[in-house]
């Protein structure tokens, strides 16, 4: 999900191009919530932001920069958000995706939860390569419920399991709801299409690569090209290319009403909270694992280093602290989550990870956000980082890249993979750097222009010294 939500209308939002937003729920937890307007995550693909999201620390730490590697077998022993609640005494519940399943995660690293791991059933049903997005009709998802759905009648009847004991204040609960959607294929309930109208979708104004654009910031969007009525249209992929404008518009309005989709369920599972009498004592957090490109650059899917791939929705509701809504522009990261709910939950904060923390169970990366709670103005980190892999011609390529208020500088070294997992700033297969105040859609690559020579060489050397020198003043 990336932030194309209401609540993040303005120079935030990822593009000037886009219908009437319908996120209700988003909106009203967003309203008692600390809203965090441009958060990063750190790697913009599943397992990797979600292993980093959930452990507290960068792909570089948890080594897992694919969907295959297990942190606990390629970093360290990390315990992770649900793994530390569980250690505090408090019933771990997880449900749908939370760490990227399968063997990227040891299925679902069952040592985080204190309860069978639930997925919806029949998954399969709704996710076959045949269609990139499908409406589905009424009559169908009565008969065999959308996964998503399906999660949320798990979260709301565990919800109901565990607040006896939360109300008696006699055990605490940490539960962990994945949604899916708006992951492709796009697939949602036939009635969301209403709130977008086919005559108010409308084509990105950028279909094109970034001017002077390295050749190595670019991915082909296999996983969108992989499905059938995608696959047979024989697009390329390739910088400077697009899809078809009726496929594109089509595309669009699907991602759309399946973001609404999960707005919906969503809000079924917080009104249960306050039927419960359970909302006035919980930490609610809210996060996409990535953000999305939608056809800007004549891009797909997530895979890059670009704003729209790894910036994303993060919000953070804190009884008593948040409840009349607070919203920051300071520059956040996905690792600063650890050590925030920690914070929130009262329990003995988190201490920073040292340079080598592989044989170090619990540490931190990023930093606790509860002081922009009492001060989202306040001076905060003035840079955050992410990642992307690429390999060329056999070669492990990293590329690294850097935000501030201003800029994005990106540079794609080789990297020399295990056992150093270390950048080879000699090689250099690409720079960019993109000014936000002037080219907030990252349409031109000002690396080599003269003008912004000076402020290169500084982002450069920001980059390589790394996250540790911004950290924020607290």
């Amino acid at each position: 999900m990336r932030p194309q939500l209401p609540i993040y209308y303005g120079p935030d939002f990822p593009t000037p191009v886009h219908p009437p937003m319908h996120s209700p729920n988003l909106d009203m937890l967003a309203s008692k919530s600390l809203l965090l307007k441009r958060a990063y995550v750190q790697q913009a693909v599943c397992s990797p932001s979600r292993t980093s999201l959930l452990t507290g620390r960068r792909p570089d730490t948890t080594h897992v920069y694919d969907l295959v590697k297990y942190f606990r077998n390629v970093g360290g022993n990390f315990t992770t958000i649900p793994e530390y609640f569980k250690q505090q005494g408090y019933r771990s519940i997880g449900m749908g995706k939370i760490f990227h399943p399968g063997r990227a995660s040891g299925n679902d690293d069952p040592i985080s939860w204190t309860e069978p791991y639930f997925h919806a059933p029949n998954l399969g049903l709704y996710g076959t390569r045949n269609h990139s997005w499908r409406a589905v009709p009424r009559s169908e998802y009565e008969e065999q419920p959308l996964p998503d759905t399906q999660l949320a009648d798990n979260a709301i009847k565990v919800l109901r399991d565990v607040a006896p004991a939360a109300l008696r204040g006699e055990q605490n609960f940490f539960v962990a709801v994945g949604f899916h959607k708006p992951h492709l294929p796009f697939v949602f309930p036939e009635d969301f299409l209403a709130y977008y109208p086919i005559e108010s979708i409308r084509l990105p104004d950028n279909e094109f690569a970034p001017v002077n654009m390295p050749e190595i910031a670019w991915v082909s969007y296999g996983e969108l090209r992989s499905y059938y009525d995608i696959l047979k249209l024989n697009a390329s992929g390739n910088p400077n290319t697009s899809l078809p404008n009726d496929v594109v518009i089509n595309l669009r309005r699907a991602y759309y009403s399946a973001l609404s989709h999960t707005d919906d369920e969503l809000g079924r599972v917080l009104q249960e909270l306050e039927n419960l009498g359970l909302a006035n004592d919980t930490i609610v957090s809210f996060w996409g694992d990535h953000g999305w490109q939608l056809g800007e650059h004549g891009e797909w899917c997530k895979h890059t280093n670009f704003e729209d791939a790894v910036h994303a929705p993060m919000m953070i509701h804190v009884p008593g602290v948040t409840d009349k809504g607070l919203v920051t522009e300071r520059l956040t990261e996905f690792v600063d989550l650890f050590p925030t709910l920690v914070e929130a939950a009262e329990l003995e904060p988190l201490p920073l990870c040292p340079e080598n923390s592989d044989q170090i169970g619990l540490c931190r990366e990023g930093t606790s956000l509860m002081p922009l709670m009492r001060d989202p103005t306040m001076e905060w980190k003035e840079a955050v980082f992410s990642q992307y892999p690429r390999s060329k011609n056999g070669l492990s390529i990293m590329g690294y890249s850097i935000r501030t208020d201003q800029y994005r500088y990106t540079e794609w070294p080789g990297f020399s993979g295990p056992p150093a997992y270390k950048p080879e700033w000699e090689t250099m297969f690409g720079v960019e750097l993109y000014d936000h105040n002037s080219d907030p859609e990252e349409n031109y690559n000002r690396a080599d222009d003269p003008k912004y020579a000076t402020i290169r060489n500084k982002l450069r050397d920001q980059l390589r010294t790394g996250w540790r020198k911004f950290l924020p003043p607290v």
